[in-house]
């Protein structure tokens, strides 16, 4: 197991500030944060977004915003981990009922096992959250008697955890069954550790790389290993020079082939990293999502950016277009089980029968895409979702059952020469795959993307 993650945080040793005890906010918001996660399968990103999160964590200054998202990564990531050893250092199970002290319990063991919060500071104020809670004041005994043991134990049981291991059941054989035992193993130590930063430039990567202090991917990604601070705070992001996209999630833009001048629907748009690829490859585009919230931040990113697209808010199958475009993506809602590593919570908040779910709606958008493309036009089909069943499932259910639209294998070279990404014409991509010279730059998010060209 890596040493503990480096982060800015907030303890028992700062300077004196407006709350009664520094630290103890961003402590009681990360517990509360993680009940609605896990007792509530609430999506964390909506619970940390930073204009319409959850009050409590609304009410942090930034610092204590970004420690919180820093525990709950960790508290989530290795959460079976967390949950044995806390139950092998009880001497009689939490009673049934004491969920909030069960949150407390894990958002410490997160701070002493995987962050670089000072072990007395993760303990007091977990003993302190526990005496300011009347459900919990009883245990605050059993919580400094927890915590101290596992940092004294912290890491004999870091070396002992299992990435294989630290995943729900539905998780895990979905996993077998789709890539067998080996492949899924590699997937599971990809997720367990926290993934760099990638950004899309507009041009000049290797310029971009050097101020950033970056590493240029095979195809033009460039990685960022380290950040300290608001990613927005770096240099470029405010000028517009690029955006924050994960390598894979970059590529099916590029796979609708020179759409210079031509007309351009991104589906399911938003927040518009796709759209920004499209744009900067001089395409018309018309940015089409169904919430008009999203919508507005898509268009808000896009004024950053300094690009021009139009767009259009509502039901898929509602638009209908005074003219059909030259190529359709639709990047459609999923699963979103590639990008685990960036978002541990899925793991606790979806379960095979979403992905069943998704996979039927992802068939009907296609369905409706193609009547919106010329004949003659592509359609990239694409998702973050590492399941067949929203992949090369749904293909092969397309195919048998439409006469009008044909698969347009996708080329090696297309995708910066790396074959193995790309089984049977299509693009399969999973955590395992992009190997570098460091666990921090290898790695990418699990991505799946087909071409059809409509003939019909």
């Amino acid at each position: 197991m890596a040493n503990k993650h480096k982060i800015h945080h907030s303890g028992l040793s700062e300077r004196k500030s407006a709350v009664p005890v520094p630290g103890l906010p961003a402590r009681l918001a990360a517990a509360r944060l993680l009940s609605a996660v896990i007792d509530k399968k609430t999506s964390l990103d909506g619970l940390t977004d930073n204009e319409h999160g959850h009050p409590q964590y609304l009410a942090l200054e930034m610092r204590d915003r970004m420690l919180v998202r820093a525990i709950l990564g960790a508290a989530l990531r290795h959460r079976a981990d967390i949950e044995r050893i806390v139950e092998r250092y009880l001497d009689r199970p939490l009673p049934q009922n004491a969920l909030s002290l069960k949150h407390l319990l894990h958002v410490a063991a997160a701070q002493v096992l995987y962050l670089d919060v000072p072990d007395h500071a993760a303990i007091d104020l977990a003993v302190t959250a526990a005496k300011s809670d009347p459900r919990n004041q009883r245990f605050s005994g059993l919580v400094n008697a927890i915590l101290r043991k596992l940092a004294r134990n912290a890491d004999k049981e870091r070396a002992q955890s299992s990435a294989t291991e630290n995943i729900p059941a539905w998780f895990s054989h979905m996993l077998i069954e789709a890539y067998g035992r080996e492949k899924a193993a590699k997937i599971l130590a990809a997720q367990a550790i926290e993934p760099p930063i990638d950004i899309s430039v507009k041009s000049n990567p290797e310029i971009w790389a050097e101020k950033l202090g970056g590493h240029v991917l095979f195809n033009g990604t460039v990685r960022l290993e380290h950040v300290e601070g608001a990613v927005s705070d770096l240099e470029g992001y405010q000028q517009g020079e690029w955006w924050v996209q994960d390598v894979a999630a970059s590529l099916p833009a590029r796979l609708l082939g020179n759409i210079k001048d031509k007309a351009v629907a991104d589906l399911c748009a938003a927040p518009g990293g796709k759209t920004a690829e499209l744009a900067v490859q001089g395409a018309h585009v018309t940015a089409i999502d169904l919430s008009a919230n999203r919508l507005k931040r898509l268009q808000h990113n896009m004024e950053r950016l300094d690009l021009k697209v139009a767009t259009w808010a509502g039901n898929l199958k509602d638009f209908k277009p005074e003219e059909l475009f030259d190529a359709v993506l639709l990047d459609a809602p999923c699963s979103s089980t590639g990008t685990i590593r960036r978002h541990p919570d899925i793991l606790w908040t979806k379960d095979i029968s979403d992905v069943e779910k998704l996979a039927k709606l992802q068939l009907e958008l296609l369905v409706a895409s193609i009547s919106l493309v010329k004949i003659g036009g592509l359609i990239v089909f694409a998702n973050c979702s590492i399941a067949r069943q929203e992949g090369e499932e749904l293909v092969d259910k397309v195919l048998s059952s439409r006469n009008d639209i044909t698969l347009v294998p996708i080329r090696d070279e297309e995708v910066g020469g790396r074959k193995e990404l790309l089984p049977n014409g299509v693009l399969r991509t999973t955590p395992a795959d992009l190997e570098g010279e460091t666990p921090l730059l290898s790695g990418m998010d699990g991505f799946f993307a087909a071409r059809f060209k409509r003939i019909a």
